[in-house]
């Protein structure tokens, strides 16, 4: 039985980093998943991650959707490598259930901006792709770890956006949308979310400016009419 971890070696390699793991039930090995047993979800590896995608050529050649263009020709390229499936949040269909998938695989919370909160990497884990393996991997079980949002009393990640987007009712994203398009969303623009960045947990972890910069144009881009 192959073990995780030398399915984290493989990936490393490549600028990604194995984010946990999970068994599929019986009922779930159907259709496009039968014969799937376990699957390995896949991120960049922090901003090792993000300097091995810079230096892609898809980063390079001014098409469209450098990104995922790069996740799938690198998660490909391992599914072939490693006997696997490659998986992907993008392109669908199928649409693959990754905020799901990755509640089972690691520890993580819904935060109050309702983003994905891990214990140590706070809000800034996300999903480049995953591999579906016909055989069972050896892995770890599912560490168990409370929401660190629970002993946040002054939840600054809902005062921190300067047109108040996040609010209990919900993600105001018309607000967020106007402020990024004018000239005082300069700052969101060229850092990243204030409310996302305001959080303490994994503040290491957070992007860099060119990495922040790079998502919130195509947060915006995704968000126009075409």
């Amino acid at each position: 039985m192959r073990a995780l971890e030398t399915v984290a070696t493989a990936v490393e390699a490549h600028g990604l980093a194995a984010h946990g793991a999970f068994d599929l039930g019986d009922e779930e090995r159907r259709g496009a998943l039968a014969g799937a047993a376990t699957i390995v979800l896949l991120g960049l590896d922090g901003r090792r991650g993000w300097a091995a995608f810079s230096a892609s050529p898809e980063a390079l050649d001014g098409g469209a959707d450098p990104l995922d263009r790069w996740s799938r020709r690198v998660v490909d390229g391992l599914a072939t490598a490693l006997d696997a499936r490659a998986l992907h949040p993008f392109g669908g269909p199928p649409h693959w259930p990754f905020q799901r998938w990755a509640m089972r695989a690691e520890p993580l919370h819904v935060s109050p901006l309702g983003l994905l909160i891990h214990p140590s990497e706070g809000l800034w884990r996300g999903y480049r792709g995953a591999l579906a393996f016909t055989e069972r991997l050896a892995f770890p079980p599912r560490a168990a770890a409370p929401s660190p949002c629970e002993t946040c009393d002054a939840r600054a990640c809902l005062s921190a956006c300067p047109v108040g987007a996040f609010t209990g009712a919900g993600y105001d994203v018309a607000a967020c949308v106007a402020q990024l398009e004018s000239p005082a969303g300069r700052s969101c623009m060229e850092g990243g979310c204030m409310a996302r960045r305001a959080c303490p947990v994994g503040a290491d972890r957070a992007h860099a400016p060119a990495q922040a910069g790079f998502h919130m144009r195509a947060f915006l881009s995704a968000r126009r009419p075409a």
